[in-house]
């Protein structure tokens, strides 16, 4: 595994998929309904994944690898405790292990249960922990989290960048909040542009599925 594939695996692995930070200053107010049970993983199915739990589905692009199971904290899927976050898509570009002269493209898609972050309110509040954490981690804040609409819905989103190399890993992170949880939406590439292009292959309110509650 190259620089560049062992630099982005180990942020995805470790960022996004281990992030037990607390948001410890939030107030102790009221959360939202938690979470109780473990969401439903979807399936990839003819080149898209569809997730029927919070309605949204991706087109993956042609060509990428499926590396879910095995980024995934319970790849046996057995568990039923709903405080642990849950993987649910992990699409690369090329097998995170092959070797590259450019950023290996990613879409992550992972679930935590809103119980995790006392006083979690909104979509919003939860970047504090993000946010400190990728910091940490190397990465650039490139701006302040903000509205951003997906079709018909409504989800919140953060912009990140860090160096590898001679190259620029780009990074954006949609959020929602649905059914006591926190699904995050990660975007990772070579330019903005191809951010933001891989984002149109997200889609929700999925046909005779109503679209999740603001």
């Amino acid at each position: 595994m190259n620089l560049l594939s062992r630099s982005l695996f180990h942020f995805l692995a470790v960022v996004l998929l281990g992030c037990t930070l607390k948001a410890q200053q939030a107030q102790k107010s009221a959360s939202p309904q938690p979470a109780t049970s473990v969401p439903d993983r979807g399936a990839i199915s003819n080149g898209a994944y569809r997730n029927t739990a919070f309605r949204f589905a991706f087109k993956i692009p042609f060509g990428w690898v499926d590396r879910t199971r095995e980024m995934s904290e319970e790849p046996s899927a057995d568990s039923a405790d709903p405080k642990k976050s849950v993987l649910l898509l992990a699409v690369f570009e090329r097998p995170p292990e092959a070797s590259g002269n450019s950023v290996n493209s990613a879409v992550v898609v992972a679930a935590e249960a809103t119980s995790s972050y006392p006083g979690l309110q909104n979509a919003e509040q939860y970047f504090g922990p993000l946010t400190a954490l990728a910091k940490s981690k190397g990465l650039t804040i490139v701006s302040d989290p903000y509205e951003f609409r997906v079709g018909t819905m409504q989800l919140v989103r953060g912009d990140f960048s860090k160096p590898l190399g001679n190259l620029t890993m780009h990074q954006s992170t949609l959020v929602m909040m649905d059914k006591g949880y926190v699904v995050s939406f990660t975007f990772i590439g070579g330019s903005e542009d191809e951010v933001n292009e891989l984002m149109e292959g997200l889609t929700f309110g999925l046909k005779g599925v109503p679209a999740p509650h603001k």
